[in-house]
């Protein structure tokens, strides 16, 4: 299988409201599956993406989030060098950004007409703040192939586990590398500062394993609505089936119904052509009979007369 085709087709169908994707995933499985059926069976795995994430493929298609993504690198030197004015300057230019690519793609989800709610422009400024967070992340959301909405937490790598519909169409987004995120919290040293300062934890209170313990279940979460995400696809699709076939056959019912009725207007026709040549039928044996009888009077006559 080309990846690249299939990322092509992903591209495309990512770009279709959500609530029109599993019909149009299907019309294009289908369209494959005549030259390339190992596509097409990749193609019918694809998942509908979150509305967020469908919102920021559609910046992604228009290249809106370049300048966002390429921001990220100064934000993580500013954090490095630790310089206040800087900082202060890159988040608020960040903060103007992020909500100016959240209005384009507010716009561009009703021109479509699928306006976006308030609780997934959150999720689109989210994702967009974890593409200027982590070089990983801003590799996914550039790709036009995000199906899941992404979120950042400080210094803390963007889990990319299932965002995007062909990984392996974006090798720039493996998380797996050693590439460090890059940090969009001002003031880690502070933070540490006022850590320190402040009055100890309990000795029982261990705030790294709750951080595991937190992203366990987050993930666990995550994976969950995944996979309800994906039962809910194959029964649309299942359902989508049903209906053409469904469609299929009141077709050919509609057609055998016609051919039904052209085939008794023939008959009707047939009989009455049947009843006309009966009655001439008649006819020519009732001038039959008159003709032999005149005959049979005619030969009398001549032997009388001979």
């Amino acid at each position: 299988m080309d990846t690249d085709t299939l990322a092509g087709v992903a591209r495309a169908l990512l770009l279709v409201p959500p609530a029109d994707f599993v019909a149009e995933r299907t019309a294009r499985q289908r369209a494959l599956r005549k030259d390339d059926r190992e596509t097409a069976a990749a193609v019918g795995k694809l998942r509908k993406p979150a509305p967020a994430a469908w919102v920021v493929d559609l910046l992604a298609d228009d290249q809106a989030l370049d300048e966002a993504v390429a921001l990220g690198p100064s934000l993580r030197e500013a954090q490095e060098r630790a310089d206040p004015q800087e900082i202060s300057t890159l988040r608020r230019q960040r903060a103007s950004l992020v909500a100016a690519l959240a209005q384009a793609g507010a716009d561009r989800a009703s021109d479509a007409g699928h306006p976006a709610t308030p609780a997934v422009l959150d999720q689109v400024r989210a994702t967009i703040e974890a593409a200027m967070a982590d070089p990983h992340a801003g590799a996914a959301v550039r790709s036009g192939l995000l199906v899941q909405p992404l979120e950042s937490v400080g210094f803390e790598p963007v889990d990319l586990d299932g965002a995007l519909a062909v990984p392996d169409a974006v090798p720039d987004a493996w998380s797996g590398s050693d590439a460090p995120p890059i940090p969009i919290t001002a003031g880690r040293r502070g933070a540490s500062r006022s850590r320190r300062s402040g009055p100890a934890d309990p000795p029982d209170h261990d705030p790294a394993a709750e951080r595991r313990a937190a992203r366990d279940v987050e993930r666990q979460a995550r994976q969950t609505s995944r996979d309800v995400d994906a039962a809910l696809d194959e029964v649309e699709t299942a359902l989508e089936d049903v209906a053409e076939r469904r469609g299929d056959l009141d077709r050919r019912r509609r057609d055998l119904e016609r051919q039904l009725r052209g085939l008794e207007g023939e008959q009707t026709d047939l009989d009455a052509e049947a009843e006309r040549l009966g009655r001439e039928r008649d006819d020519a044996e009732q001038a039959s009979d008159r003709a032999r009888e005149d005959l049979v009077a005619a030969r009398r006559r001549r032997q009388a007369l001979d």
